[in-house]
């Protein structure tokens, strides 16, 4: 992080101070939100070249979707996400501030776009997050008053500005959520606004050695292109499947390195469970194959991704290697602590994966605008 000095006059300092107290912020914080607002804005001021496609990137994290349609071709006009530190992670690579609480976002004022993209929370719905919520008590699903419930502003989004398409990423528990009912609210919710939609559990391991198995659902505008639309996941992954090994960095700080304290508890946490009958405990990285997935609970002892390491413990991935794990670039910056990295590829997509369904996505419109323009001619 960079320090600057600034002067202002008293009546702008007088107003930033106050905002300072109604948002219970620091004066700091408050200065770089608005620098990075302001850069945001100038960032949206840039002309759109002449066919390129729209979208917005909701519940954005730190931008796996973002990076995936720009790759083929298309152009991020809004963007969304809550926590402040994968802001930090969205500005350091894109260059804009993301939008705050999407609950508190009037629809209508977000700019119109061709596609909208969002990976709505998966909390409520992944096997994970449904049992720790169980065991604490709480509410799962659309129950769930909080991230549940998060899916219908999406959906308000969506009645509001009409995109030609969208795609929505989740955990793979979706679909058996509730014995069907979550995805059945869902499928319905998006077809009542008049939408024909595609979807498809697809495990990210043809793209980067990590069994990741997520649902994408993609939807088209029938009161545009209307009800006879065909679309298919026929995607092209790598002709050579990635191997664990490809992501690992040539020299590791030991500080990755599991202490004998840790190491210990993890192997009799282990034993206990396999004695119980369950199969919970650590996950020893084949590195010739794939790994388990990747979580956003890793950074408490990255116990379901261990790399053995001859004469020591073994150790976690470095963050470097959990954003090559998703299929993030090395140019790719991280400006966060190792903790918060840890979250925020945990809660990531894979990249390339989420490339391949975008490109599907752009060809399909480009298919739509050449039938329009065959009427004209």
């Amino acid at each position: 992080m960079k320090q600057v000095h600034l002067r202002m006059e008293e009546q702008l300092y007088a107003q930033f101070s106050e905002y300072a107290n109604e948002t219970n912020q620091s004066l700091q914080n408050c200065f770089r939100d608005a620098i990075a607002i302001y850069m945001t804005e100038i960032h949206k001021r840039n002309d759109l070249k002449k066919n390129e496609y729209t979208f917005i990137d909701l519940f954005a994290g730190i931008g796996g979707m973002r990076l995936a349609f720009q790759n083929v071709g298309a152009k991020c006009v809004y963007s969304n996400e809550w926590n402040k530190y994968s802001q930090q992670t969205y500005f350091a690579n894109f260059g804009e501030q993301p939008d705050g609480d999407i609950t508190k976002v009037n629809e209508n004022t977000i700019p119109d776009h061709d596609i909208l993209v969002a990976g709505f929370p998966c909390q409520p719905f992944s096997i994970a997050g449904v049992s720790k919520k169980k065991s604490l008590g709480k509410e799962t699903g659309f129950k769930d008053k909080t991230q549940g419930t998060l899916f219908f502003d999406v959906c308000r989004i969506v009645n509001a500005k009409r995109p030609k398409a969208f795609l929505l990423e989740n955990v793979k528990n979706l679909c058996s959520h509730d014995k069907g009912n979550t995805f059945k609210i869902i499928k319905e919710s998006l077809e009542g606004l008049h939408y024909k939609i595609f979807y498809q559990v697809i495990d990210g391991q043809s793209y980067v050695p990590q069994h990741r198995e997520r649902i994408i659902i993609v939807g088209f505008d029938t009161l545009r292109f209307g009800n006879n639309i065909d679309f298919s996941f026929d995607l092209t992954p790598k002709e050579r499947k990635p191997k664990v090994k490809d992501i690992l960095e040539s020299t590791v700080d030991d500080k990755y390195t599991l202490s004998d304290k840790l190491w210990n508890y993890l192997q009799n946490y282990a034993l206990k469970h396999k004695a119980a009958g369950n199969g919970f405990g650590y996950g020893i990285a084949d590195i010739n194959g794939v790994s388990r997935t990747l979580s956003a609970r890793y950074y408490k002892d990255g116990s379901e991704i261990l790399i053995a390491q001859e004469g020591k413990n073994p150790r976690r991935l470095t963050p470097r290697e959990c954003a090559r794990l998703q299929g993030f670039p090395d140019s790719f910056k991280i400006p966060v602590s190792d903790t918060q990295a840890y979250k925020q590829f945990g809660n990531s997509v894979v990249v390339p994966l989420m490339e391949d369904v975008a490109s599907l996505i752009v060809n399909k419109l480009n298919g739509f605008n050449a039938l329009e323009e065959d009427k004209y001619v």
